[in-house]
């Protein structure tokens, strides 16, 4: 029993301080069941929609989910899904269409991971790609760089 409420002190106590123990759920963006949906919703609330194309245990995809994107969704209600590179689960694409995700990779011509598809009205590419992420230093610069285009974007139609 001492040591159970022990054990809770140290996680908790580590929790605080941003501490995950290495049995934790690792922190993950909704995978969509329908992009098309989601963009409906995203435009409804006057923002673009961002896709994110991840790879299972790229270190890169862990860190622009947690540090930059999962903010992003919580602070400025960004409209963010994430698809994975190899799944075979089924999505409707931006028109409706059901692909899997490796099919809907390959028809996007996405190689790298991570990589951000920001979408405006008619699921169109209101924002260049954010492919990769070579540098930590530039990276929220360069996604909120895209993120005010394809704000502006959305908002100006």
């Amino acid at each position: 029993m001492a040591f159970e409420r022990n054990r809770r002190k140290l996680l908790l106590c580590g929790a605080a301080l941003g501490w995950q123990p290495a049995f934790a759920a690792p922190a993950t963006l909704p995978v969509p069941t329908s992009l098309q949906d989601d963009l409906a919703t995203a435009l409804k609330a006057g923002q673009p929609l961002v896709l994110m194309v991840s790879l299972d245990g790229c270190p890169f995809c862990k860190i622009a989910r947690e540090h930059y994107l999962m903010p992003l969704r919580a602070d400025q209600q960004l409209h963010v899904v994430q698809i994975n590179m190899q799944h075979k689960e089924i999505v409707k694409d931006i028109k409706g269409q059901p692909r899997t995700h490796e099919q809907l990779i390959e028809e996007l011509k996405v190689n790298i991971a991570p990589t951000l598809i920001f979408y405006g009205r008619h699921g169109t590419e209101v924002a260049e790609r954010l492919a990769g992420l070579a540098s930590e230093d530039f990276y929220g610069a360069y996604l909120d760089q895209r993120i005010a285009v394809a704000r502006k974007a959305v908002q100006a139609n």
